[in-house]
């Protein structure tokens, strides 16, 4: 009988502690004075009324925590989308930490119930309010209405769309990914009224964006301006006083956006594909990662490779100075003499560093420029010797920051040592140390908290919850190991011992064998394997590309997935994962809605301005993977087929480096052992034996354009042609050379147009890109401009639009 009586009194005092929480547990969209929000009740949550938005307690590292507001969508599982902290330099303990709304009216944040880490320093002598707004503002009003403060007034790195940058605002990163205190690069207006990228380190600090060197006038900016002010509107389109304009590349309404200073220094906006449920970038202000400055911090040079990103490595001689961290960069492991006689110069080649000059000397030899840092002394730690239009220049430099190796650099560094070091460097190759992005991690709180005494019933409720939530543990162990045990193939010890890309997800063959329904629904062909169309488990829809049976052992193919999985632009397609089981190789990419170029070239859906902005949209991919990523990353196979459209029209080029993964060893270097692409679009080089460069895809993509203005096939006979060359009279591109010739000048453009487009176009503007398009196909690569020329040209025929 005693011990049931002990267990009712156990019942009740269970009920009574449940029903006696505050009403904070409950809160949804604000609270008022009086109220408080605690670390230790999850559901201490403030919710947007549109549930998009949510503010609480959120944990950055080892009992520490950060009252913050974060994106709803997609799903905070793993982590949220954070857009705003108020604490982000001091968070605070996991225990009795509150934020609390005063009956002074300020809201104030307590770390362990003690000490005051932040507040709004407000008061008021009506009632106020803290509420989250729609818009993921979290504001304090009073009862008259009026605003005492509001979290859009104090970004951190994020600025949500109707959120101003002013004067008084700045956005500064986080000090890394798993590091969510200030780190050291900044989006601010200038004192010339000018929006800039700063980099703010401990040591130097320097503006790299828009370009140092450019006058704000040349890089399209104003200075005749004392507003200040810039803000991304809803539907995508940022705008600022000093003229600095851009727009979403999925430019709408309904769509949820963000606009960062990233951790890598780079200015991005994102938007939410609500299909896929994942943030994409719609706009970046840099296109070349190394550009930042201070990314690799002094006597380093940082060099791109899409397998890793970004890359750091010292100088021969020099070693790495913080084994975690890259932003102190390098030291020597060398003295330099004091005599002159015994100072030598190490050659590095196509590495440039930024600022930090002596001085600049026009018309230096080499001789004279090894002399002048001699003479310099102390003050020269080597030059830069650069060749620009015919004259060799000198610029000794004081400090090597901002280094970056770069094989269109037309200039080299040399570097200040003894002869003795020279002889034994030149013979060794520079030592390259991958970037380290660990940087911070989780922060753990240097404090210490007493104890309250505790009395016996509350030891005797801990130590029940203790007993309750073991078996529960153990109950969940087991039944892991069950499911985990029966999941397991026959592959799995090999698979373990594999490298595994990173950013993307490894899928079963059964997974995507049930996405696609067992591959029934084919959407298309691609270069080695049929592309079909899957649903994945998390609602995402997918085209799932099954490669033909491959030579490839499952470690080399995770290298080339690797390198792929890495590439990353707009438009560029997106690789979500793979599959490496047995003989399948399986890729899973971004579902796009409206198919292909080829698909929709005969159709009224592409008007003129579509038909540029694809153009325009294709050539900044092949651009960035020719320009951004190493030298051997071309397309080889670019056509229509190739290039997807997606909800708003917007180009993204896929199929990119597959040849490489069907069978690596035929790539080296520029020389390829078969030819590859499609008849119609194959440069001469192929058929010629020719060395294969870059300027293979930038025949082709005119090929594309010329094919996307004419309305026409990019082969006209082809059955006809002979199986090893094509005869000029049968290809699209003579059809066109052919008209011109024929026609009046005035005339020959509309011979050869679309006639869907009617009058809806600019002749003079067609006729420049169809210039374009024929210099891309000119028979002499030399001749053709590269794609980055490309993308400066049809960027200037936009502006004229």
């Amino acid at each position: 009988m005693n011990s049931h009586l002990a267990f009712d009194f156990l019942l009740l005092l269970l009920l009574t502690s449940t029903l006696s929480l505050p009403f904070s547990c409950s809160v949804y969209d604000g609270i008022s004075e009086g109220s408080s929000l605690s670390v230790e009740n999850p559901d201490d949550i403030l919710t947007s009324p549109n549930g998009i938005f949510s503010a609480g307690f959120y944990p950055v590292g080892d009992n520490a925590y950060s009252f913050a507001i974060w994106f709803n969508k997609p799903s905070c599982a793993a982590y949220c989308t954070l857009v705003w902290m108020a604490n982000r330099d001091q968070p605070v303990n996991g225990k009795q930490s509150k934020l609390s709304l005063l009956k002074t009216g300020n809201l104030v944040l307590k770390d362990a119930g003690r000490f005051t880490v932040w507040s709004t320093n407000t008061d008021s002598i009506s009632l106020v309010q803290l509420k989250l707004h729609d818009t993921g503002n979290l504001v304090l009003r009073n009862e008259q209405g009026v605003n005492l403060w509001e979290s859009f007034d104090f970004p951190t790195d994020t600025l949500l769309p109707l959120q101003p940058i002013t004067r008084n605002v700045q956005l500064i990163s986080s000090r890394s990914q798993t590091n969510h205190s200030s780190g050291f690069y900044r989006v601010f207006f200038d004192d010339d009224n000018l929006v800039r990228l700063l980099y703010d380190g401990p040591e130097v600090s320097s503006v790299y964006w828009f370009d140092p060197w450019l006058i704000s006038w040349e890089a399209g900016r104003s200075t005749y301006n004392n507003s200040r002010t810039a803000v991304l509107d809803a539907l995508g389109n940022f705008s600022s006083s000093d003229d600095l304009t851009f727009m979403a590349a999925d430019y709408g309404a309904r769509i949820q956006r963000r606009l960062k200073v990233d951790v890598d220094g780079n200015f991005r906006l994102y938007s939410l594909e609500e299909v896929t449920g994942t943030w994409i970038v719609s706009w970046q202000a840099i296109s070349a990662p190394c550009t930042v400055h201070g990314v690799c911090g002094p006597n380093s040079v940082c060099g791109y490779d899409p397998s890793i990103g970004r890359k750091c490595s010292c100088f021969p001689g020099f070693k790495m100075k913080n084994q975690t961290d890259w932003l102190y960069g390098c030291e020597p492991e060398f003295s330099v003499p004091n005599a002159d006689d015994e100072i030598g110069f190490l050659h590095v080649t196509n590495v440039e560093f930024y600022g930090y000059d002596y001085g600049f000397f026009p018309d230096y030899t080499l001789e004279m420029c090894e002399k002048l840092c001699i003479s310099i002394s102390n003050y020269c730690k080597g030059f830069q010797y650069r060749n620009l239009n015919g004259h060799w220049n000198c610029y000794p430099k004081t400090l090597f920051l901002n280094g970056r190796r770069s094989p269109d650099f037309g200039g080299d560094i040399y570097l200040k040592l003894s002869k003795a070091s020279l002889l034994s460097f030149n013979n060794s190759s520079n030592r390259e140390l991958g970037f380290n992005c660990s940087q911070g991690g989780y922060i753990q709180l240097d404090r210490t908290y007493p104890r309250n005494e505790e009395n016996g019933s509350v030891k005797f409720m801990l130590w029940f919850a203790c007993a309750l939530g073991g078996v529960e543990i153990i109950g969940i162990f087991l039944v892991w190991c069950f499911l985990f045990r029966n999941s397991k193939d026959s592959g799995a010890i090999a698979r373990a011992y594999l490298p595994a890309p990173s950013g993307f997800k490894r899928f079963t063959y059964a997974a995507l064998k049930k996405a696609t329904r067992n591959f029934s629904e084919e959407i298309g062909r691609g270069a080695g394997g049929i592309v079909y169309k899957g649903i994945l488990l998390d609602g995402r829809v997918a085209a799932i590309k099954r490669l033909d049976e491959a030579n490839q052992g499952e470690a080399e193919f995770l290298a080339e997935v690797s390198i792929i999985g890495k590439v990353n632009h707009m438009n560029l397609i997106e690789l979500w994962g793979y599959c490496a089981e047995r003989r399948h190789r399986i890729l899973v990419y971004e579902y796009m809605d409206h198919g292909s170029l080829a698909q929709n070239l005969l159709s009224s859906s592409l008007d003129w301005t579509k038909r540029f902005e694809i153009a325009l949209g294709t050539a900044k991919g092949l651009a960035y993977l020719h320009e951004e990523c190493l030298e051997w990353v071309l397309h080889c196979d670019v056509k229509p087929q190739n290039i997807l459209l997606d909800y708003s029209f917007q180009p993204k080029v896929s199929d990119f480096g597959l040849s490489k993964i069907l069978n690596r060893s035929d790539l080296k270097n520029t020389s390829f052992s078969r030819i590859r692409g499609t008849r119609g679009y194959m440069a001469p080089e192929w058929v010629f034996n020719q060395p294969v460069t870059s300027k293979v895809d930038v025949y082709s993509y005119g090929v594309v354009v010329l094919e996307m203005l004419t309305g026409k096939k990019s082969a006209i006979g082809i059955e006809a042609m002979d199986d090893e060359t094509e005869t000029d009279h049968t290809r699209l591109v003579t059809w066109v050379r052919e008209k011109k010739k024929e026609a009046t000048k005035e005339k020959w453009v509309d011979e050869i147009i679309d006639s869907s487009f009617g009058n809806e176009y600019d002749l003079g503007k067609m006729e420049n890109l169809v210039e374009l398009a024929l210099q891309c196909v000119e028979t002499n690569q030399d001749a053709r401009p590269s794609m980055k020329q490309v993308v400066e040209r049809l960027l200037r025929l936009e502006t004229d639009r």
